[in-house]
């Protein structure tokens, strides 16, 4: 009897021909979706990375003080682990540290410049934009996906912030990753998934504490709502992720609240030299009382606090343009069917409709700090709510009900854009009545839309989308073509109108409010206007005696002089400090002019005590600070730094020279 032999085995195809179908995959995408999706994907993310990357390096340092604190974690790594402004660690800055590692690991891979810098955050906002596009696209489809995606793009507060140095950013790529964790969560109960949004989440606390927490409800509530288990493992699970966010966003201040005060810095932003305090304080609590200390500035010197703030002449132009459309759809979609308790697309609108009613209310009443940059975080739940109510009413345009609101949605959407557009008048006027003109039409045949053939149909479909995006993307365009630096950028035209500092006053586009200048100054004409805006106006009464005027300020880095450069760097290896001075953004712009350490005494705006001045003269007769700078660029000019007891004894011990109109004082020869 003959043995059967099996025929041998298929060989495995090597593993350059597996990679050689890689990039057909990678093109087409899944194989259940049309061919224009994958494209129109690839060429969203490709147009987005040039939006954000476009002349970039035109913003120089951009926030100088986060620049500075990138340069002194790529040259040391105490410096990298607690977020110091300077290498020598005398004080960190007043926010936890992982955008800074992001920023210092670039820098120590490809030396310090404005690139190196800026670039993470570009790549940061194009990431953002893919994944808001992967978490719509599960539950309401390609089209949504792309719809959302294209609108985050082109919201004017996530282009400056995408190509600029602040940790939002970070902040926004990390909720929206832990919103998209979310959605897989929901579809499978998964413990597991879940636990990885609380990580997420963990991280971007450690990126901006307790606002990274805004998002929790909305999370908790759509699992805890909408998960296909028991209410015994959704409570088990949520559970579970809430301890993966405590351990996640704990180490960090755990190991910083334990190290010794002597063998750490200073923790900037606190009064106590406290992490606790940080966190409930300047970065918590006391931004909803206004009840911290330092800072750039606190209501009402940035708008009023109120409901109405997020659609102010101050904030509107940045975030708000889909606004009233989002709110419109959140609710229409919540009332509109009587899905089962775990459909995901009811429970991705309470997720994003959650995260954009409690992140607007606290940004609308709070009346601690606020700057307008901070409502990027509301972009993702915008964009997502715009897009997944839209596909759903579009999806039943055969009924009247649906036509009816996607048409009021289209037609306020466009004479909302009217409002904010107006605010710009002089900024491409014929678009305030374009823009409106498109959207209203279509408005009016979308309410007969169902009769249509499907040609007209999508042509009417392109058209509101064209209207309602159409006023963002030219503002985003703006934005990509401006210079933004300085602490508190604006995205978008000068903005004319009630602004918070006063009627009539003009918000210059690349800062948070009017330059400096005392009651009365004449504002730079349209040649002349920092960050290319176009617009004259005057600063109110109360500009120059520290009131709005005064406080509305940005912080610039200014330039130093090779002169000044060249004098700070001599001999500096013989101390820990090449220089000190009050207030953190003089000591970054001497810091990043010269690549040595730089103390900023009281931290960002000078008023926390570090070091006292006792503290300074031991490190002056030990020979640890050669230069103390006066008077010179990046002037913290929006607070007045220390109760000037440091800069007293300084001027009264020692001589000082002017060099370059920097007034320095060498403390290693003290005055006869």
């Amino acid at each position: 009897m003959t043995a059967t032999v099996p025929p041998p085995a298929a060989p495995t195809p090597p593993p350059a021909a597996s990679r050689a179908r890689w990039l057909p995959r990678l093109l087409r995408g899944r194989d259940t979706d049309p061919r224009w999706v994958r494209p129109a994907l690839l060429g969203l993310l490709a147009a987005t990375g040039v939006l954000y990357l476009w002349d970039l390096s035109a913003s120089g340092w951009a926030n100088a003080y986060y620049s500075a604190a990138a340069q002194a974690g790529s040259e040391s790594w105490k410096a990298f682990f607690y977020g110091s402004s300077d290498a020598a660690n005398s004080i960190t800055v007043d926010k936890p540290p992982a955008s800074l590692w992001v920023m210092a690991l670039s820098v120590r891979l490809f030396g310090l410049s404005s690139w190196s810098l800026l670039v993470p955050q570009a790549l940061m906002g194009v990431g953002t934009v893919g994944l808001l596009y992967l978490a719509v696209r599960r539950v309401a489809g390609p089209g949504a996906g792309l719809l959302a995606g294209t609108a985050m793009a082109v919201t004017p507060v996530a282009v400056l912030v995408s190509r600029f140095n602040n940790p939002d950013a970070l902040l926004v790529l990390l909720l929206t990753a832990a919103a998209y964790a979310l959605t897989r969560a929901v579809e499978r109960a998964s413990g597991r998934a879940l636990a990885l949004v609380g990580v997420l989440v963990g991280l971007a606390f450690l990126t901006k504490m307790l606002q990274a927490l805004l998002v929790v409800p909305a999370f908790a509530l759509a699992y805890l709502v909408a998960a296909p288990t028991t209410v015994g493992r959704r409570i088990r699970h949520l559970l579970g992720a809430g301890l993966a966010l405590v351990a996640t966003a704990g180490w960090w201040v755990a190991v910083v609240g334990l190290v010794p005060e002597s063998a750490r810095p200073y923790v900037g932003g606190s009064q106590t030299n406290s992490v606790w305090e940080l966190i409930w304080g300047y970065n918590g609590l006391g931004r909803l009382t206004g009840e911290e200390i330092g800072g750039v500035g606190a209501a009402p010197g940035w708008g009023d606090a109120g409901l109405g703030r997020l659609f102010g002449p101050a904030v509107g132009g940045q975030v708000a343009w889909l606004l009233p459309a989002a709110l419109l759809l959140l609710v229409t979609g919540l009332t509109i069917s009587r899905a089962p308790r775990t459909d995901p697309t009811r429970a991705a609108l309470l997720t994003w409709g959650t995260w954009l009613g409690v992140t607007a209310l606290t940004f609308g009443l709070m009346a601690g700090i606020f700057h307008e940059y901070y409502t990027v975080a509301l972009a993702p739940a915008i964009a997502a709510l715009v897009a997944i109510g839209g596909t759903l009413l579009w999806q039943r345009r055969g009924w009247a009900r649906a036509r009816l609101v996607l048409a009021v949605a289209l037609a306020g959407t466009a004479l909302w854009a009217w409002v904010l557009l107006g605010r710009s008048a002089e900024f491409l006027p014929w678009l305030r009545w374009a823009v409106p003109a498109l959207g209203l039409a279509a408005a009016v045949v979308l309410l007969a839309v169902h009769r249509l053939g499907r040609a007209v149909a999508a042509t009417v479909l392109a058209a509101g989308v064209l209207a309602g995006l159409g006023g963002p993307a030219v503002y985003a365009a703006h934005t990509a073509t401006t210079p933004h630096t300085g602490a508190i950028p604006t995205a978008g035209p000068a903005v004319s109108g009630d602004t918070g500092f006063g009627p009539g006053v003009v918000v210059q586009p690349g800062t948070g409010g009017p330059p400096s200048g005392a009651a009365g100054d004449e504002l730079p004409g349209p040649a002349e206007t920092p960050g290319g805006g176009d617009a004259t106006t005057v600063v109110p009464p109360g500009g120059g005696d520290g009131g709005q005027g005064d406080r509305g300020r940005p912080l610039d880095a200014g330039e130093v002089s090779d002169e000044v450069a060249d004098l700070l760097a001599e001999d500096a290896d013989s101390h820990t400090w090449a220089a000190a001075t009050v207030g953190s953004y003089r000591a970054a712009v001497h810091q990043l002019a010269t690549g040595l350490p730089v103390m900023a005494i009281g931290g960002f705006s000078g008023s926390d005590p570090s070091p006292t001045l006792e503290q300074f003269q031991r490190y002056v007769a030990e020979g640890r600070v050669h230069w103390f700078i006066g008077e010179g660029p990046g002037a913290d000019s929006t607070t007045g730094g220390d109760d000037g007891s440091t800069a007293a004894w300084v001027a009264e011990h020692f001589e000082g020279r002017t060099v370059d109109g920097v007034t320095l004082y060498d403390l290693s020869r003290p005055a006869s």
